[in-house]
């Protein structure tokens, strides 16, 4: 293809799509997003990839689904856990009275006793 000058015309490439002109709208379609050769290793999240997508969608649905639950499962175990801890010191505070009621009553006995044995 000359026109007479000698020169070859450029030869046409083939454009896969823009960003305003996307090739495809199906996401399935399009190329993957690669990272940027100047960003810092790490810094931006991996390829994406299509395939297990949707297992991976359902599976953070279904876990934003039990987080209330969970929640609500780790609340009982506190209040549960709190209740044991108060009825454990209702029972120390209603051993020590009894003790001291016993003790009291151990030494009045034992004064008893002495005042029979005295007289």
């Amino acid at each position: 293809m000359t026109a007479g000058l000698g020169a070859m015309a450029p030869a046409r490439t083939k454009r896969i799509g823009t960003i305003d002109r996307p090739q495809t709208h199906d996401p399935r379609n399009q190329a993957p997003m690669t990272t940027a050769t100047r960003e810092p290793v790490g810094s931006a999240t991996p390829d994406v990839t299509i395939i297990g997508a949707n297992d991976s969608r359902q599976n953070r649905t279904r876990e934003m689904q039990l987080i209330p639950e969970a929640l609500a499962r780790a609340h009982m175990h506190e209040r549960l856990r709190e209740a044991e801890d108060g009825r454990r010191g209702v029972r120390l505070v209603t051993a020590k009275r009894m003790q001291r009621r016993a003790e009291r009553a151990s030494l009045r006995a034992r004064r008893a006793l002495a005042m029979a044995v005295m007289h």
